[in-house]
């Protein structure tokens, strides 16, 4: 989209643009990109467009600061009269009748819900495949846009829409915001609302934006999580930062392109800040034991309670299958989540925010992983995008920053990780990065080359 949602919103606001207006575009742009990318699950065409109108027709619409801007909601929180899939023919093809708390902010901030973006099954995985279709990178149409919320990615970077709506248990709004060189903020737990407990991953998942400035994440931000100062970006100085390009699982590498943005950006924030390398102490079966046994059991729950689980797809049958014995046999205790937290206290007792790659290689290939086995998915996920899921065992804010290409034109990023109720610092600290590298705000046109 040619606006940022804060263009789109203040123009609206002074009447020198119209909430149809906008919208029109964002229809317009969905039609062009869908049959290239397959983002969106429902394109909401006449509601849309409807509640623009009524918008418009707001004598209050000057106060309203998601103004008439187009938005895509992730297929797996409630949008009254739209069915909630959630990447899965297992689940009811029922209209909602009520919105989900975020929806309802953001609505009442008048926002317009154009759209509801595609999810892999239960959102279970980093890429975005599911019974209704394969989700492309707009950047590179071989390779995914991430997951979970790779739809709502896919959205915002091919230029549909200016911002999206994501959730994150495992990494799932920070992976798909690195693919595809977006801004990608998690909350940390307990900021914004989330749903029922037992589709919360045993409370690892959080709502948060995804965004192509900076500016538009902290507004949309501040809207979900009901804080009007949020969206006013704090300048912070002398933030004691730690860099580290180490994985949090020890066998895995770290690609250079994906090493070398971290250091790039520590040497950016040198001077203005105090930067030193240092390395949390991750436990050893943080990313086997600990990890395995909150994923697998969140996901147990979330299928037992929202879906038919013999209609699933056969790796998500086996990783229910494993989260129902984990559950049975208490394997998902607290003990590993509580040695960590206590480690990442003592890191950034003398730091304030942790700098490292949100990827550890470049985005997978874009193709039915859904068809191929438990195993598969696992190794292929787990190798390349290991830095997120600790920051979700407990519940701290994280985001995505990007950071540069990689030699093949692909975008890379850094994730930024500070201590519970520092949101507003994280996304002050990365406005200085927006404005020290800028970074392109959409996927170039010539994005449909041939895959890698």
């Amino acid at each position: 989209m040619a606006h940022t949602a804060t263009e789109i919103a203040a123009a609206v606001q002074r009447g020198t643009l119209t909430a149809r207006a906008a919208v029109e575009q964002a229809l317009h742009r969905i039609e062009q990109t869908q049959p290239a990318f397959n983002a969106w699950q429902v394109i909401r065409r006449d509601a849309a467009l409807a509640e623009a109108d009524a918008i418009d027709g707001r004598d209050d619409r000057g106060s309203l600061p998601l103004a008439g801007v187009p938005l895509a909601i992730k297929d797996n929180i409630a949008v009254a009269g739209e069915p909630m899939r959630d990447g899965s023919l297992a689940t009811s093809a029922a209209p909602r009748t009520t919105d989900h708390e975020v929806v309802r902010r953001l609505r009442a901030a008048g926002a317009v819900v154009v759209g509801l973006t595609r999810v892999p099954e239960l959102c279970v995985w980093g890429a975005t495949d599911s019974a209704f279709g394969i989700t492309a990178n707009p950047w590179d149409t071989g390779r995914t846009p991430g997951g979970s919320s790779g739809g709502s990615a896919a959205a915002v970077a091919s230029g549909a829409v200016p911002i999206a709506h994501g959730n994150d248990g495992m990494g799932s709004i920070r992976i798909p915001s690195a693919c595809c060189g977006l801004v990608g903020l998690k909350p940390g737990h307990g900021v914004v609302p989330v749903g029922e407990a037992q589709t919360s991953w045993g409370g690892m998942s959080e709502n948060g934006p995804l965004a192509t400035t900076v500016d538009d994440a902290a507004l949309m931000f501040s809207v979900m999580a009901d804080d009007p100062d949020a969206a006013t970006l704090i300048q912070p100085s002398a933030l004691r930062i730690a860099v580290s390009t180490s994985a949090p699982s020890a066998a895995t590498p770290v690609a250079r392109a994906w090493a070398e943005a971290v250091h790039r950006t520590g040497d950016l924030l040198r001077g203005g800040h105090l930067v030193r390398s240092a390395t949390p102490r991750y436990p050893a079966s943080l990313m086997t034991t600990t990890a395995l046994a909150l994923w697998t059991a969140g996901v147990a729950a979330d299928a037992h309670a929202s879906t038919q689980v013999s209609l699933l797809e056969r790796r998500n049958r086996v990783h229910v299958r494993i989260g129902d014995v984990v559950t049975r046999r208490g394997l998902s205790n607290p003990g590993g989540r509580e040695l960590w937290r206590q480690r990442a206290f003592d890191f950034f007792a003398d730091t304030d925010v942790l700098i490292t790659p949100t990827l550890a290689q470049p985005p997978i290939k874009a193709r039915r992983w859904g068809e191929r086995g438990w195993l598969t998915s696992l190794v292929a996920n787990a190798r390349y995008a290991p830095f997120a899921a600790p920051w979700n065992m407990i519940g701290w804010p994280a985001m995505n920053v990007p950071a540069g290409l990689d030699p093949h034109g692909r975008p890379v990023g850094v994730q930024l990780v500070g201590k519970p109720g520092s949101e507003r610092t994280l996304l002050g600290l990365a406005a200085q990065l927006e404005r020290f590298q800028p970074w392109p705000r959409t996927a170039p046109g010539d994005a449909l080359r041939p895959p890698r």
